[in-house]
């Protein structure tokens, strides 16, 4: 079954066709032998640092007086929401975008308590082969050894279960041009320039700097059962959560993982792949010497951003509007063709993936200068009938959730935006926007076994 769309009783809220997707293996107690790490969270890389979309983002001239030294002899402190626990964990750290050799060492992760701190007798040092420091070269990145998480001795129902690591690592030297993921939407820390390496502290003194972007690292994951689902989440700014609220986890991916969780506890990880400003298509080109603010096209970052994560086995796919945008200016043709291209890549590299497109919501009326014109409104309906076609597994109508059929804009209680406040722009939806758009998606068509509960 393809590119089903199946009408909840709910008005207008439409769900994934739940036969269009496989079974669910049977969780297996942790400490089994089948297990495997899987992806649990994530954020996609973009940069240089400055260039990017974010939000709600303090002074950041105190902490990187210089764009091209970027970081130096400082410490940082990334605050990130696990969406799956495990007692194992490894992290990734990313020079994507960088100019130069990337060198960290003093790297720690523990349970955040609240700001900068860190839950006493939780933070555990980090190897990477054994050793205590690595040197990352430009373009490339580097996985960290296996980290015990003694915190997280019981995750399906402890005191982990919830809460937030603060990873934190040492930039030796300098860093120059820094990868990072501009909108995080969540509050991390810095320490100033010429601190040295902090990482090893518990408390806040330290890292009296906060920023609202990640840097450097890019995915966690977690020893699990074999076959734990790894839902990625693809797209630009309405993915990514603009107009959602600062520190509060409510973009659409976050409130439908909380929904999976409800039904099954720590047994299915939602992974956020989405960046403020992205395109399908666009730019042609993106790299250290061509930055671009919305981050490489989409078909160009699908190896790192989707493939290159662990145990990948869902994929939804919203966007599109940036394409048709004043600044993108894309045709139909050439936005289909490369949501084609990129259903192509991952079915050929992801053996057994399920793809879900979403439909994209109306801009229609957004008070944004390149937004809301009706030639873009026209290239966006066309967009969604060719979701609707058959190009996927399953389709969700995100479209009829948000936009209301008096107007064809957005609806109202959908506009005031909800990070800093004000009108919104008639683009992003608000919180209560992204919460409609995940109870738009029935758990038990994701995860099928949900059904037979």
């Amino acid at each position: 079954m393809t590119g089903i769309v199946v009408p909840r009783r709910a008005a207008g809220a439409l769900l994934v066709a739940a036969a269009a997707l496989p079974r669910v293996a049977a969780a297996q107690p942790q400490g089994s032998a089948a297990e495997a790490w899987a992806t649990s969270w994530a954020a996609s890389v973009q940069g240089p640092y400055p260039v990017g979309n974010p939000s709600a983002q303090p002074d950041q001239g105190v902490i990187f007086p210089s764009r091209e030294a970027g970081a130096r002899d400082q410490s940082f402190r990334m605050i990130v929401r696990p969406t799956v626990w495990g007692r194992q964990a490894r992290l990734r750290f990313s020079n994507a975008f960088g100019a130069r050799p990337l060198t960290l060492d003093g790297v720690f992760v523990g349970l955040q308590l609240g700001g900068a701190t860190v839950l006493t007798g939780t933070n555990q040092p980090v190897r990477f082969g054994g050793a205590p420091t690595t040197t990352i070269a430009p373009g490339s990145d580097a996985w960290s050894d296996p980290v015990a998480l003694p915190f997280a001795t019981d995750p399906w129902r402890g005191a982990a279960r919830g809460r937030k690591l603060a990873v934190s690592f040492h930039v030796a030297g300098e860093s120059g041009p820094m990868t990072w993921h501009a909108k995080a939407l969540q509050t991390s820390y810095a320490t100033a320039p010429g601190a040295g390496a902090k990482g090893a502290e518990e408390g806040e003194a330290a890292f009296p700097q906060p920023t609202a972007s990640w840097f450097f690292l890019d995915a966690v994951d977690m020893m699990m059962p074999g076959g734990t689902p790894v839902v990625v989440c693809f797209g630009d700014s309405i993915t990514d959560g603009t107009a959602s609220t600062m520190n509060g986890d409510d973009r659409w991916p976050d409130v439908f993982q909380r929904r999976l969780h409800a039904a099954i506890p720590n047994r299915a990880a939602v992974v956020n792949a989405g960046i403020g400003g992205n395109q399908v298509a666009g730019p042609a080109e993106y790299g250290p010497e061509r930055p671009f603010p919305g981050g490489p096209a989409a078909v160009q970052r699908l190896e790192r951003d989707v493939i290159r994560l662990s145990g990948v086995s869902h994929f939804i796919w919203l966007e599109g509007i940036n394409d048709f945008s004043r600044n993108g200016n894309a045709s139909i043709d050439t936005v289909t063709g490369g949501v084609r291209r990129g259903v192509a890549m991952l079915r050929e590299r992801v053996p057994g993936i399920r793809i879900i497109g979403a439909t994209v919501i109306t801009a229609l009326g957004s008070t944004s200068p390149a937004h809301g014109f009706p030639e873009q409104d026209e290239k966006r309906r066309a967009l969604n009938d060719f979701i609707r076609s058959g190009v996927f597994d399953a389709v969700v109508d995100f479209d009829a959730v948000i936009r209301d059929p008096a107007t064809g804009g957005m609806r109202a209680e959908f506009v005031p935006e909800s990070t800093t406040g004000g009108p919104g722009d008639k683009l992003h939806p608000n919180r209560a926007g992204y919460v409609a758009m995940a109870n738009a998606i029935d758990p038990a068509a994701i995860l099928p076994a949900l059904a037979r509960r």
